[in-house]
């Protein structure tokens, strides 16, 4: 194939712009401000596991506490009404023993359950240090998240515009390029999975870093400027330069 030898310059040029944006399409796939928002998310979802749970453990100690006071309350007003019955002097002696008997009883009962009390009042202490402990956790996390988000979105808007300019100019220099060399160029990209040519420097392929010898340098030296050459190891176009080394 033969092509003019200053399009052929042009597909450095188009090389180029490809590698660029192929680092850039690298950098968006491999984002580290993308694992910092999902750590941020998992941090996030596991404070807010650990505040449910704490909330849940206060209300639960609320409801036992609650349910104690009612039968301290209740204790408490049999043992009026039993003092009462005392005091009014209607109880029979056989009574009064009974009525004696059950309100020592019940003041036994009274301080079992307001040392109860006091105990649920304390692990309720830990408890709301506990769930204070998560909130700040998550309070903080969120801000991680918010932050981490923020970063990414930030990348990522950069990253949008370097793709724009570098297609742009991707377009611009296709656009001087002649339609068959283009072709080529287009197809051997697609082969490769990168670039469609690369530069001979120093009688190497800068595609695939292999060096010509024997009759490949000697076809290329040879070769009329305007010959298009081809790498006989990655198939990309050779494009020659004056540190081909030739």
């Amino acid at each position: 194939m033969q092509a003019d030898h200053f399009d052929q310059q042009k597909l450095l040029a188009l090389a180029a712009e490809d590698v660029a944006l192929a680092q850039l399409a690298h950098r968006r796939r491999t984002l580290p401000e993308n694992a910092a928002v999902t750590a941020a998310e998992e941090a996030q979802r596991e404070f807010s596991a650990d505040v449910v749970r704490a909330e849940t453990a206060v209300r639960d100690l609320d409801r036992e506490q609650k349910r104690i006071e009612a039968d301290v309350e209740s204790v408490r007003a049999r043992s009026t009404r039993d003092q009462q019955r005392l005091d009014s002097g209607a109880a029979t002696p056989k009574e009064m023993t009974s009525l004696q008997q059950e309100m020592a009883s019940l003041a036994r009962r009274q301080g079992d359950l307001e040392d109860q009390v006091l105990e649920i009042m304390e692990r309720r202490e830990a408890a709301d240090a506990t769930l204070a402990a998560a909130q700040t956790g998550l309070a903080g996390a969120q801000a991680d998240q918010a932050a981490a988000e923020q970063a990414r979105d930030a990348a990522l808007a950069e990253i949008t515009a370097g793709e724009q300019e570098h297609g742009a100019k991707r377009a611009e220099v296709a656009g001087t390029v002649s339609a068959p060399l283009l072709a080529v160029y287009e197809r051997v990209a697609k082969q490769t999975g990168g670039t469609g040519a690369a530069a001979l420097h120093a009688r190497r392929c800068e595609g695939c870093r292999i060096e010509l010898y024997g009759t490949e340098l000697a076809a290329a030296r040879n070769a009329d400027p305007h010959t298009v050459l081809r790498c006989e190891n990655c198939n990309r176009i050779l494009v020659r330069t004056a540190e081909s080394g030739l």
